[in-house]
């Protein structure tokens, strides 16, 4: 089931036009959630950085875009594709309408909501091995763009292609300073000794959903501090520990990166902490 619009309908009879914006220029944004037993996992961050994003690329907000109705079409979406599943992931794509090419003839906008089932009713600390490596063909830009999630990700679907070719599980990305901003799928956090850092936004990293639960859970430990600052290449394989973060997986340790192996304390700890958080929010 896909909702158009407010308008849910089988998959078979939702498309859209070859002229669709958000096909045609990548004229969109979107917001990947998390919904369990009914709960969507922080939604008034998703929504405001909806909204954020939406202004940013100069969208017009409906009037009906409240934080009430689309919660209500977020919700009604899982439960009629999925009504025996307790947890769903759930994307909100929003884009402008057509007309024009280049330029826009308006601002009004359209959405759509999609749907996909989870295994698990919560976050769970994955211990496999997974390694990452540098992708250096392309690079990220340290700006306001970078931050949100459009439906340009060309540069992420490369280094996925690349990490695919050579074995690796993920590709770490680098902006035009030559510095670590993220993972194709989420923000990176590393760990040295006591103190735990993550990319700024002003590096060009996602403004993550988890990486904003984290930084707070982080800054009440009295054991560790966290630092939003650049991270270097040279710095990864001094580290202790790294990890990735998204709505979706929750933290997803890295457990190699060239010949530097990589122990998963920090993260396990973080997850369970995620996981109370969750439940009495």
């Amino acid at each position: 089931m896909i909702n158009v619009n407010g308008n849910i309908v089988p998959t078979s009879q939702a498309f859209l036009s070859t002229t669709n914006r958000g096909f045609a220029f990548g004229d969109a944004v979107f917001e990947t959630l998390r919904l369990s037993s009914g709960k969507i996992y922080f939604w008034e961050d998703h929504y405001f950085r909806l909204m954020a994003s939406m202004r940013i690329l100069r969208m017009e907000i409906p009037m009906t875009f409240t934080m009430e109705y689309l919660q209500e079409q977020v919700l009604e979406t899982a439960k009629q594709a999925f009504p025996k599943e307790n947890s769903v992931k759930i994307r909100i794509n929003v884009y402008r309408n057509e007309g024009g090419l280049y330029t826009p003839q308006d601002n009004t906008v359209s959405f759509v909501i999609t749907s996909q089932k989870l295994d698990s009713d919560f976050y769970l600390h994955n211990s496999v091995d997974y390694e990452v490596e540098l992708f250096k063909e392309y690079y990220m830009n340290s700006g306001l763009l970078s931050t949100i999630k459009t439906n340009n990700k060309v540069l992420h679907v490369l280094a996925g292609i690349f990490a695919k070719e050579n074995g690796y599980n993920n590709c770490l990305l680098l902006n035009e300073n030559k510095m670590v901003v993220e993972a194709i799928n989420g923000n990176l956090f590393l760990v040295t000794g006591k103190t735990i850092k993550t990319p700024p936004l002003t590096d060009g990293c996602l403004r993550g959903i988890i990486r904003k639960q984290l930084i707070k859970i982080i800054s009440q430990l009295p054991d560790y501090s966290i630092e939003e600052s650049s991270i270097s290449p040279f710095e990864l394989q001094k580290a202790d520990e790294l990890f990735i973060t998204n709505v979706v997986t929750g933290i997803q340790s890295i457990t190699k990166y060239r010949k530097k192996e990589f122990h998963a304390n920090v993260a396990k700890e973080l997850t369970t902490k995620l996981n109370v958080k969750i439940r009495w929010s």
